[in-house]
């Protein structure tokens, strides 16, 4: 019995895993969601993800909240002049028709502020995303280290 318990608890444990990739939610469909692991007491942290939209008219990300966190916001970094600059996007953040967009280190992210907890690699937060068309939808966020990030060259 505790065998078969041992098993299913494993299962399970892959299964939320597995959940981080590949969400499909109406016409859009999720991919690759991770939190950027923090020292102890830092107060920010940044969260990345793909959003594919695999319908024929565009959706705006508007919105996003995570109870690990006292505000959340969604960020664009780009160079200005000489300068990198980071700024909220205030109207949301477009995700074309037959699209997608990739929020990675260097570009669009998630920020995460006021952290109440440090993010520790291989934890799982919860993180609700709001669409202006599609509705909201709450999906597992694994935390992991920054190099993770880096290895990708979207």
């Amino acid at each position: 019995m505790k065998q078969l318990l041992l098993f299913i608890s494993i299962l399970i444990g892959f299964s939320t895993i597995a959940l981080a990739d590949g969400i499909k939610f109406k016409q859009l469909e999720i991919d690759g969601a991770w939190i950027k692991e923090t020292p102890p007491n830092h107060p920010v942290t940044g969260g990345y993800l793909k959003i594919e939209n695999d319908g024929n008219t565009a959706d705006v990300l508007i919105g996003i909240s995570a109870d690990f966190a006292m505000k959340s916001e969604i960020h664009e970094m780009k160079m200005e002049g000489d300068v990198m600059k980071m700024r909220p996007l205030e109207n949301g953040l477009v995700i074309p028709a037959d699209g997608e967009v990739y929020l990675k280190p260097g570009g669009y992210h998630l920020m995460f502020m006021k952290l109440n907890q440090q993010m520790i690699p291989m934890d799982v937060h919860q993180v609700t995303l709001t669409f202006k068309n599609s509705g909201s939808i709450t999906i597992p966020m694994t935390v992991h280290k920054m190099s993770h990030g880096m290895k990708h060259s979207h």
